[in-house]
């Protein structure tokens, strides 16, 4: 088994000179560089952008409803990760309701996963196809309240890694949470992030 070591890269405005930070994560087989150069298609201009990278480019090593012993401890340290550049980017003056987060499959999975762990508000988030994780879905492990932060899934039906019904449980669960949450899910299409999404995201989270 894998933990992950603080290891990103970054991009956009200098955080001392941004106005918020959006932490973008990877999907399985990708890698940091990968989903950071999608940031040019973001409205995200005033944003100091943070991509971590997961060891072995993936950051659990089954599906993401598999069960959880089978992905322990890499997704725990996979949270943590992402909690740890949480913290960093709040310890240099960015506040919770200034982070977003985009992340995309295996990647967009842990983004609703770290983000519900740890509801509050923060600006936005984007899933490009996830949902939450966990071979159950356990609506006890997730409380706090987002505060209406925007929340983006969009998803492939059918989708060979995500199962609608996953998604729709999530955004089920989010919006108990106080999520503003817009789901969209597209006919046929294939395992990928469209044109399309990109607009949504632009209008819903990074507007």
């Amino acid at each position: 088994m894998y933990t992950h070591h603080k290891q990103y890269i970054t991009a956009g405005k200098p955080i001392a000179e941004a106005g918020g930070a959006l932490i973008m994560i990877h999907g399985r087989g990708g890698s940091a560089e990968n989903i950071i150069s999608l940031a040019d298609e973001l409205n995200t201009e005033d944003l100091a952008i943070y991509a971590p990278q997961a060891s072995n480019h993936s950051w659990y090593p089954y599906s993401f409803m598999a069960a959880d012993e089978q992905n322990q401890p890499a997704l725990n340290s996979a949270i943590e990760v992402i909690g740890e550049l949480v913290d960093e980017i709040i310890s240099k003056g960015i506040p919770a309701e200034k982070i977003y987060f985009a992340g995309f499959s295996q990647g967009a999975c842990l983004t609703l996963e770290y983000i519900a762990l740890n509801a509050k508000k923060y600006g936005g988030a984007v899933a490009f196809t996830g949902g939450l994780i966990g071979p159950q879905f356990d609506a006890g492990k997730y409380t706090g309240s987002f505060n209406g932060t925007p929340i983006l899934i969009t998803t492939g039906d059918p989708d060979p890694h995500v199962p609608l019904t996953r998604v729709e449980e999530s955004v089920e669960l989010l919006k108990k949470l106080n999520a503003d949450v817009n789901v969209t899910i597209f006919k046929g299409r294939p395992h990928t992030i469209i044109q399309q999404e990109i607009d949504l995201a632009n209008q819903y989270v990074f507007h």
